[in-house]
């Protein structure tokens, strides 16, 4: 028998739903910005245990939750792995440079 490998998108909005105020008040947080300059170094996602931050699981997972719920994150399970990647081009399609922005501005 194969090895189905079996992967399934966690809720989030349709891009033409993604609102700017969620945008911004998710990314206005300093977690949430750090695990967003994380993905943004890395196309195919990173999965949220392989996240370092200085905070709990409980609490890595609630920021992540936030990123997905406003649209900045895709999220995506593989087995038991919950794998974020950021929503590039579904944001700089509705906020062309904003994304740029955020990740130029000095921490």
């Amino acid at each position: 028998m194969d090895c189905v490998s079996t992967s399934k998108q966690l809720p989030q909005p349709d891009r033409d739903e993604i609102r700017v105020d969620a945008v911004l008040q998710a990314l206005g947080e300093p977690v949430r910005l750090m695990i967003v300059r994380m993905l943004a170094d890395t196309s195919e996602g990173i999965a949220c245990g392989e996240l370092e931050l200085p905070v709990t699981a409980s609490t890595r997972a609630h920021h992540l939750k936030m990123l997905r719920e406003s649209g900045v994150v895709s999220t995506r399970t593989e087995g038991t792995r919950r794998i974020s990647a950021l929503r590039r081009e579904d944001l700089d399609a509705l906020y062309p440079g904003l994304l740029d922005g955020v990740l130029a501005a000095k921490q």
